[in-house]
Order: structure tokens, then sequence, then C-alpha cells
């Protein structure tokens, strides 16, 4: 029983290395896509996913990327699992993941604006999201684009500092 803990332990590390392929600063494990790694009765190796959207066009390269590492760390039998449920959030993005997210100059999801204590206002027209400036911490900033290179970023800039940068969508 040790050993295929310690076994199942040492896959989980392998496919927690892996590198998201359209945000190469994280891992899937800091991206939270990395659901979980199990060893099977028959020695399989199965590590579930979960996309960040449906339709995500990473998926294959993501389960392609953590298959091979299983396989070069040793473990013949590998199968990669798809869970849709419960879809992804971007909270399940690590702190060490938003941290990398900003030290790369994309301003990490979830960051609540500014705002005076006390009860909050209800707003029912469309509000502004504020971003922090990923570079100088300026709250400054505008949308200047929906999408960016993935669906999944924005691209921003900051009023202060002037410099543009990505954006990670909350979902």
């Amino acid at each position: 029983m040790v050993s295929v803990l310690a076994d199942v332990r040492h896959a989980r590390s392998v496919a927690e290395q892996v590198p998201d392929p359209e945000l190469p600063m994280l891992t899937l494990a800091d991206l939270g896509v990395l659901r979980d790694v199990e060893l099977t009765a028959d020695g399989t190796v199965v590590a579930s996913l979960t996309p960040t959207y449906s339709g995500c066009p990473a998926m294959a390269e993501m389960r392609a990327d953590v298959a091979a590492r299983l396989r070069d760390a040793g473990y013949g039998h590998v199968r990669i699992r798809t869970v849709l449920d419960p879809p992804w959030t971007s909270d399940w993005i690590t702190p060490e993941g938003r941290r990398k997210l900003a030290a790369n100059g994309i301003a990490p999801p979830g960051a609540a604006p500014r705002r005076a204590a006390g009860p909050v206002p209800l707003v029912l027209t469309p509000t502004r999201r504020t971003v922090d400036c990923p570079r100088c911490g300026s709250a400054d900033t505008e949308e200047t684009s929906r999408f960016a290179a993935t669906s999944c970023k924005a691209l921003w800039r900051c009023l202060a500092c002037r410099e543009p940068f990505e954006y990670l969508k909350e979902i």
C-alpha cells in the first residue's frame, strides 16, 4: 500500500509540473486545471483535467503534454480524463499562480475593486471594473480590447504608466 501511495504522489508531482500551453509561466496545477491524479488497480495512471472554458482549444495539447510527461516518468499506461463538472472557475488559480501572472505582466483575476468600507450599493447598470496595473499597481486602467491573444484574456492599458497589459478574465 505504501508503494502505491508513493507512486500516486510521484505521478501527481510529475503532472503538477506540466506548463499551461497558453500561459507557460503557470503549471496546470497553478491554473487549477489539473483536477486529480489516480492509480487504478491495473496500474494505469488517470489524470483528470478541467478546461478553463467549454471548447478550450488548448485542451488537446494539455492532455498530450500530461500524458507525455507521465510516460517519460516511467508510467506505461496513462489515461487523461476531461472533467466538466463542476466547471472550472478562476477561483481555482492558486495564490502562487496569481503571483506568477502578476510577475509576468498579466493582471490576475479576482482583485476586488477599491471602495469605501460599508454596505455594497445595488447598481442595476453595467459597472466599470477596475483592474490594477501589474507593472505599477495603479487602478487607473482601461480595457482596450475584450479579447487578447487567447479568448481567456483581455487587453488593458494603464493610464498612469501608459503600459499595456493582459488581464486573465474571471470565470
